[in-house]
């Protein structure tokens, strides 16, 4: 039993030996590399000159504006078109105009042509021609048996609002 313990005592010394041997040689290749001298950082790459060009496309159409909307823009210029935002807010106004879904149409005793508008909360809604739907102020200008015209009013993109042609096609009749 004696025996078995001194072993062990110089077995473990060896085992410390071993990693002092180790981290000593760590520390050593640590401070080599502290004395090298640093190396040269390479420059930073010159770069050629932009040449400068002279865009001369002013009176051409916008490349940053959709061909619709530039010609809206044209065709509205010198009109001031405003929002009526004191005007009482219709049902279907609450809805995007791409929610509603145009189901089919009906006379009413004087023979005036609705439309049944579905929402997107499954409910069935009658419109006629001056009523208002969609987020943009959607005014009905006209409604036939396969389609309702309406008319809104958008922002331009420079503090002004311009009005835009929208149509619902109709999709099927009513379930």
């Amino acid at each position: 039993m004696k025996g078995l313990k001194i072993a062990s005592v110089i077995a473990l010394g060896f085992v410390l030996i071993g990693c002092d041997s180790r981290i000593d040689a760590v520390n050593q290749e640590m401070a080599n590399i502290r004395n090298q001298p640093p190396l040269p950082i390479e420059p930073a790459p010159v770069f050629p000159p932009v040449p400068n060009f002279n865009y001369s496309a002013q009176q051409l159409r916008s490349p940053f504006l959709p061909g619709s909307i530039a010609q809206e823009l044209k065709i509205m210029s010198g009109k001031r078109v405003y929002p009526n935002f004191s005007r009482q807010a219709q049902p279907l106004e609450s809805y995007a105009l791409e929610t509603l879904t145009f189901k089919g149409s009906i006379k009413d005793g004087a023979g005036q042509i609705m439309a049944l508008i579905l929402t997107p909360d499954g409910e069935i809604e009658r419109v006629q021609r001056g009523s208002y739907l969609g987020i943009n102020q959607g005014r009905i200008v006209n409604i036939t048996p396969t389609q309702i015209d309406l008319i809104e009013i958008v922002p331009d993109g420079r503090d002004g609002y311009i009005e835009r042609p929208r149509s619902l096609i109709l999709i099927g009749p009513v379930d």
